[in-house]
């Protein structure tokens, strides 16, 4: 084997080299760039919501990569990732056309020298190694396409830098938008008024020493399209917020829309305090009520609540008193005589069958009953005599002042004259000086005791709670 042939031998195996080392480059440099476009391979695509997904494998300033974005666009060799863009201006060489030249330099070597090339894709060209060592030496042909080929691959592999595998800089790209994936999720729409604003606001219906509050904030505007029905013991009021901002009892009314609502259940009357069971089946009414209105609702605390209202209820059950003079008669009166004298003091025939002193502003301030607790009825005062009946003073519900007590008093002394009645207590003893005078003390001490815990006699507070 003569030098000539071992040299083209070996100027054949460096570009087999040279191509099998140009592909992997390649290969590598295409991997990284799809894999820039992906984001890390280590982090977890769901996990990652915090990342910035254009700063992932990020290297380059905004602006450099969408000046360089075409140039960035590669024909890799490999088979079934060739990209559907092309750049205008490729310098770089793939596998065919390295092939081309290389078959272009061996059909002139050939027709210069007559030695015959075979050559099927990829693998290493066979010759027909004879022992004549008088081959003659290779063209120039052969060696210029080959260092024109070895130009053209390195100035492709320097000219175009691979990226570099640094970590992302942190500072903050003016041009790029920053991206939350957390924007994706479709969150449910925020509710309209904040509970904070709905505790803050003036609402005279409710006394949250007595009132249990519970809350409801709407997430889109609506009518409310029927009262509901919370509690069947105890007293409910409903208060909503309509689209101007202002306050009004809630109904039914077309055209009226809420954006929230503000709902009290009286937890304190007469019959006591309502339980720790009775305000928790009430704030589950509320929570159903809520979600009817695609709302989402607030509830007070029930054990706080509970710690302001029992030492009330305490006070409302010590005040709570009525007190009763009774008028009877040793012999029998006409229902129609006793009907007419109490009208001539400027009594009125309730509905609930007794007769009621109004003041000046329409509220019953003292009663009329009959002694056995039955009703006065039209018919009944028509056609039935009677004994007697009783004058009743509720402390919670006649205003504070000696004035009233007096008035209370003359009254009933002006029915005993003109009926012949006697004042009598409850032990059916007739009333004393030294009586009227304690039950006058003892009326002023429980009025006073209503006042320092800022529930006027008389008032509507009063009304609500004493009823």
């Amino acid at each position: 084997m003569n030098e000539t042939l071992l040299i083209i031998i070996a100027a054949l195996l460096t570009v087999l080299v040279a191509v099998f080392a140009y592909n992997m480059i390649q290969e590598s440099r295409y991997r990284n760039k799809i894999r820039s476009q992906f984001g890390h391979s280590d982090q977890d695509a769901l996990m990652g919501s915090q990342m910035q997904s254009v700063r992932d494998g990020r290297t380059l300033s905004h602006e450099k990569i969408n000046a360089d974005a075409p140039a960035m666009t590669y024909k890799p060799s490999i088979v079934g990732n060739t990209p559907t863009s092309q750049p205008e201006e490729d310098d770089d060489i793939d596998l065919n056309d390295f092939l081309d030249d290389l078959n272009d330099a061996d059909n002139e070597a050939q027709s210069n020298q007559e030695i015959t090339l075979s050559q099927t894709g990829l693998e290493v060209p066979t010759h027909q190694v004879g022992t004549d060592t008088n081959l003659p030496a290779p063209t120039s042909g052969l060696m210029s396409s080959l260092r024109a080929t070895f130009n053209r691959m390195l100035n492709s592999i320097s000219d175009d830098p691979q990226p570099e595998l640094s970590a992302p800089v942190a500072n903050p790209i003016d041009d790029a938008e920053v991206f939350d994936e957390t924007q994706l999720t479709s969150n449910q729409p925020n509710i309209l008024i904040e509970f904070d604003d709905l505790k803050r606001s003036r609402l005279p219906w409710f006394d949250s020493r007595i009132d249990y509050m519970t809350y409801v904030s709407l997430r889109e505007a609506q009518e409310l399209p029927v009262v509901p029905r919370l509690s069947s013991r105890y007293r409910v009021q409903m208060i909503g917020c309509t689209m101007d901002g202002l306050f009004q009892v809630a109904e039914p009314i077309p055209g009226v829309q809420y954006q929230a609502f503000a709902i009290g259940m009286q937890a304190i009357n007469r019959n006591g305090l309502a339980s720790e069971r009775d305000l928790a089946m009430f704030g589950q009414q509320v929570q159903h009520f809520a979600d009817s209105m695609d709302g989402e609702a607030k509830l007070d605390d029930i054990h706080n609540f509970l710690s302001i209202a029992e030492p009330l209820d305490e006070l409302c059950a010590r005040v709570d008193q009525i007190i009763a003079i009774h008028l009877v008669s040793r012999v029998s009166i006409l229902g129609s005589e006793l009907r007419n004298s109490l009208e001539k003091l400027g009594f009125q025939l309730l509905q609930d069958g007794a007769f009621g002193y109004l003041d000046q502003n329409g509220e019953v301030k003292f009663t009329a009953v009959t002694l056995d607790g039955s009703l006065f009825t039209p018919q009944l005062l028509a056609s039935q005599p009677y004994k007697g009946f009783s004058m009743l003073f509720d402390i919670t519900r006649v205003p504070h002042g000696d004035q009233h007590f007096e008035e209370y008093m003359d009254l009933a002394v002006s029915l005993s004259q003109t009926l012949h009645l006697e004042l009598v207590d409850d032990q059916i003893q007739e009333v004393s000086t030294e009586w009227l005078k304690n039950i006058r003390s003892f009326v002023l001490d429980k009025q006073m005791e209503m006042i320092d815990a800022r529930i006027p006699p008389g008032s509507e507070l009063a009304q609500r709670v004493f009823s």
